[in-house]
């Protein structure tokens, strides 16, 4: 299967990058965390119900990284979520205050859902400012009547602002714009909206508020058209 392919691949490359940096400045290190609502892109991922999520990285000194991520998901009662597996590698750096991240993302569920899919990514940096570009790879999913899934089709593009606040907190705004078919057969909503929020962020708590420009909730209990409140505690520590 697809998956399988993906996840041999990447198991070989952090191999491979791990016995030959065995003298060079390496790290790997682990994160969890609790929340109080899943949400990507605006939306609830867990039928606004907690989760429980975590992973581990490795980074190299050449910019190099790849890690693994793990949450419960749920998007209707019953449904054929119970997972999302997540799977990436890329290269950051910083060129003059500007930094840079690019990088492939796959997205790992239940094999019964049959909706894996992955990205590519790009981010820059400055000044706070984090411009970034999501854009579909591929999908094991089937296409609908009228509908396109192949590379390219459906895109993420969102704005961040991250500064620093009394006591050393940091406070982030967010804007985003989803686009596609593949988002709208995933997600069960309009093939485009924007999704925009708030967070404030010390000592691994977060406080988050989101919304979206959706007039109305899609399926029961998701309530896409409703501002959302989550609170999260997160902890990194090396291995």
């Amino acid at each position: 299967m697809k998956k399988s392919l993906v996840s041999i691949a990447l198991t070989a490359a952090l191999a491979s990058t791990a016995f030959i940096s065995t003298q060079a400045s390496a790290e790997v290190t682990a994160n969890a965390s609790a929340t109080s609502n899943y949400i990507w892109r605006g939306l609830t991922q867990t039928i606004n119900q907690a989760a429980i999520q975590g992973g581990i990285d490795y980074s190299h000194e050449s910019g190099f990284y790849a890690g693994t991520w793990v949450s419960n998901v749920e998007y209707a009662p019953g449904d054929d979520f119970s997972y999302e597996h997540d799977l990436y590698f890329g290269f950051s750096g910083e060129v003059d205050g500007i930094s840079y991240d690019v990088g492939y993302l796959y997205y790992n569920y239940d094999d019964v859902a049959n909706f894996d899919f992955a990205e590519i990514y790009g981010s820059v940096g400055y000044g706070g400012f984090t411009l970034s570009l999501n854009v579909l790879a591929h999908t094991e999913a089937d296409e609908g009547a009228g509908q396109d899934f192949g590379f390219g089709q459906a895109t993420y593009t969102a704005l961040d602002y991250t500064t620093t606040v009394l006591n050393e907190t940091e406070l982030t705004f967010h804007v985003g714009y989803h686009d596609g078919d593949f988002n709208e057969a995933f997600n069960g909503v309009p093939e485009s909206y924007l999704d925009y929020g708030v967070s404030v962020s010390k000592n691994g708590f977060t406080l988050a508020v989101t919304d979206t420009d959706l007039e109305d909730s899609g399926s029961d209990g998701l309530d896409n058209d409703e501002i959302k409140f989550t609170v999260s505690y997160s902890v990194d520590f090396e291995l």
